[in-house]
């Protein structure tokens, strides 16, 4: 999608206040939850406009707090993780192909579980998964035992113990090339599920120089504002309108 053009180095894939949101973004709802999973746009500070329909939407101790946005946001609820999300590209069969090391999300904890992952891809060509979930305990890796499946490396997530003293909303900065040696980390692989040789896993999994994200997709539960890429860290400065300011 982006690796034949010009890249800088701050690359939005979604705001929530832009026009045309999710126009490259996947949208899968899990429809056999008609009253429980929903993805819409929606004031954060209102919840307005509601939800079509018998969807009752999720609530935090936050509601109350004050601290809220006064604008558009993405709203995603499901009590089912992996069957309700956006991902980007919409198509499976390509990639987004951005170089950018860092990649930072604005989102607003509801209290429930949440995920997200990264597809990345290193110089020669390998592929993974990296996901961070808020339910997982200990870092995990799970090699596939065919080479038509990706290895997955699966990473606990927590949000900033700060993130209700001025607003309700995080944003969590990622720096993926970080991770890349995890990939042949054989003690993060439970022993009764891995019976290939060391070289298996070896010749799956990316490894070295970190090349490019292939994909990003978002599961439920939380609210999004903004996903972006860079080229720097947390400290880098960004456009006003990157910034996260409360409602009056």
């Amino acid at each position: 999608m982006f690796s034949a053009a010009v890249q800088t180095g701050l690359v939005s894939i979604f705001s929530s206040t832009g026009s045309k949101q999710l126009q490259l973004f996947k949208i899968q709802s899990d429809q056999s939850l008609p009253s429980d999973a929903f993805i819409g746009l929606l004031n954060d500070r209102t919840s307005e406009p509601p939800p079509q329909g018998n969807v009752v939407l999720v609530s935090s101790h936050l509601e109350q707090s004050g601290f809220l946005l006064d604008h558009t946001v993405l709203h995603i609820q499901s009590p089912v993780l992996q069957k309700t999300y956006i991902r980007s590209p919409a198509r499976f069969d390509v990639e987004l192909g951005l170089k950018n090391p860092w990649i930072h999300l604005q989102v607003r904890n509801l209290g429930r579980e949440w995920s997200f992952e990264v597809g990345i891809a290193d110089y020669i060509g390998r592929k993974g998964i990296i996901r961070f979930s808020t339910f997982q305990k200990q870092p995990r890796l799970k090699v596939p035992a065919k080479s038509d499946s990706l290895p997955l490396l699966h990473l606990p997530l927590s949000f900033p113990s700060n993130s209700t003293q001025l607003t309700a909303w995080s944003t969590i900065s990622i720096h993926l090339p970080t991770f890349l040696p995890h990939f042949t980390n054989m003690g993060l692989i439970e022993h009764q599920e891995y019976t290939h040789p060391l070289s298996h896993a070896q010749g799956l999994a990316p490894a070295g120089q970190y090349s490019h994200t292939s994909y990003v997709k978002v599961y439920s539960t939380c609210r999004i504002r903004r996903i972006w890429f860079s080229d720097g860290g947390p400290n880098q400065k960004l456009p006003w309108e990157f910034e996260l300011y409360a409602g009056e």
